[in-house]
């Protein structure tokens, strides 16, 4: 008896990528496409009508992003197992996805092969990482970031405040090329490049709360 197809929806803003996909499946007899969506809010309400074995979703669409469907979905309690499929592999791309509850984390060059393995892997409920995403992740276990010194998380919490560089010297009494220097270490041991990033990863982690930020 041959096993039931893996049922599954395409969540991707690009019409030519969805329609890519789709082809992709549709030839496969092991797999059947139930449906497709333009952005986040749309994947959420599909998978709500479709029931899903599998999501692949994008993260970078309108109206709703990927991450934030990903925990729409969980909120939900729907059991749809859901592979990001994206062009992205920065932290700030691959940490959010898979600590809301992505099964899995591939990038859109990934062989054909390799997404097909990557589905049944996602179906079976396993883990699947594209190696650029694996390696980056081990090396957050194995090298932790830095800890901030008390210095630096002064000058995070400031910056979460909208303090301008300038601003946080005249209030610390240091210079302004001492705060910089402050905030370049601070990016580094953060693994970010700007400023917004810095807060948004400072939160994720718990070096800043919503009662010192």
């Amino acid at each position: 008896m041959s096993e039931a197809p893996i049922r599954l929806l395409i969540a991707d803003d690009h019409p030519i990528v969805r329609d890519g996909i789709r082809g992709m499946f549709t030839a496969d007899p092991r797999f059947e496409v139930l449906g497709e969506a333009g952005d986040g809010a749309q994947a959420v309400e599909l998978a709500r009508a479709l029931l899903p074995d599998v999501i692949l979703m994008d993260l970078r669409m309108p109206r709703m992003d990927g991450v934030t469907a990903i925990k729409e979905l969980a909120k939900l309690g729907n059991t749809a197992r859901v592979l990001v499929l994206t062009t992205y592999d920065t932290d700030s791309d691959v940490l959010p996805a898979i600590e809301a509850g992505a099964t899995g984390y591939l990038l859109k060059d990934a062989p054909r092969d390799e997404l097909m393995r990557a589905v049944h892997a996602a179906a079976r409920g396993e883990a699947v990482l594209s190696p650029s995403v694996a390696t980056r992740l081990l090396g957050r276990v194995r090298a932790p970031a830095d800890p901030l010194s008390a210095r630096e998380l002064e000058i995070l919490r400031l910056i979460a405040q909208g303090t301008t560089n300038r601003e946080a010297a005249a209030r610390l009494f240091i210079s302004e090329a001492t705060v910089k220097t402050h905030v370049l270490h601070i990016y580094t041991k953060l693994g970010v490049n700007d400023r917004a990033a810095a807060v948004a990863v400072a939160y994720q982690r718990g070096l800043l709360t919503l009662d010192n930020g």
